[in-house]
């Protein structure tokens, strides 16, 4: 059996994002969905358990109990278990303690892995380091900036990396840790039966004391970073509109250009 473990994050409805008195943002009580990247990181690890059938995909994040609903959401399209790992001392962690956990609570509920797939990037932090920090503590290969899979089978899988300078495919072999983008494909929605496998299913819960963490290594305590300020961008753009015809719209441009030019000199 190939055994994933699926590492997604819930993140504050932007239109709701709350600080506290760290200048961290507040997870707990607030509104919150799952990471746009992970919905396409599970997609991925649900299509290896289409192509190779025999696969438990177990889900894991790190959060407070609000994140259960989220989990059951994910075992409701395909994932066989669940892992909520929470703990009031992991809150304030930045990427590195994040990931420290992550990892910690990885070897101990599911020692035996084979992958580990993650989003490339979570919308309330943009940092891409989680995924990393999570195959470095466990020593482990990582191929980031994934598109898809285009060979997979119980020992190795081939990837299509999506990089600045062009595309790369590479060949990895287990363990390994997968960081994913955007698809182009539809996320999948519950089916009825789905939803009443999940609605059973147990969601197992892991504290600082159940992965062997101390308090020290976690949360805010364990973060070699932290946010010095915190604030909402605020923009205030006067535009204006105008009917011209292309040569009239390419002079206005260029005075434009020249009385900023002169204004900055």
């Amino acid at each position: 059996m190939l055994k994933i473990a699926l590492c997604v994050k819930q993140v504050p409805d932007t239109t709701d994002i709350r600080w506290t008195e760290n200048n961290t943002i507040q997870r707990e009580g607030v509104e919150s969905v799952i990471n746009p990247y992970d919905v396409y990181a599970a997609e991925f690890a649900l299509k290896i358990k289409e192509q190779l059938k025999d696969v438990e995909i177990t889900v894991f994040t790190m959060g407070p109990n609000q994140a259960t609903d989220m989990l059951r959401k994910l075992l409701a399209i395909g994932c066989d278990r669940a892992v909520l790992i929470s703990d009031r001392k992991f809150a304030g962690a930045d990427t590195y303690a994040t990931g420290k956990t992550i990892s910690a609570a990885i070897k101990t509920e599911l020692p035996d892995f084979d992958l580990i797939v993650c989003g490339q990037f979570a919308v309330d932090g943009d940092t891409a380091q989680t995924g990393p920090c999570i195959a470095e503590f466990l020593n482990i290969a990582q191929v980031t900036y994934t598109q898809k899979f285009e060979k997979v089978d119980k020992k190795s899988i081939e990837l299509k990396r999506i990089l600045e300078n062009g595309i790369e495919r590479v060949k990895t072999t287990y363990p390994a840790l997968i960081c994913v983008l955007e698809g182009k494909f539809e996320p999948r929605r519950p089916t009825i039966n789905g939803i009443k496998f999940a609605s059973k299913q147990e969601i197992r819960v892991c504290d600082a004391q159940i992965i062997g963490l101390e308090p020290e290594q976690v949360g805010l305590k364990g973060s070699p970073t932290y946010v010095s300020r915190a604030f909402r961008n605020m923009s205030n753009h006067n535009a204006q509109k105008f009917e011209l015809s292309t040569e009239e719209s390419v002079k206005l441009l260029d005075e434009k250009i020249k009385s900023l030019e002169v204004k900055n000199a």
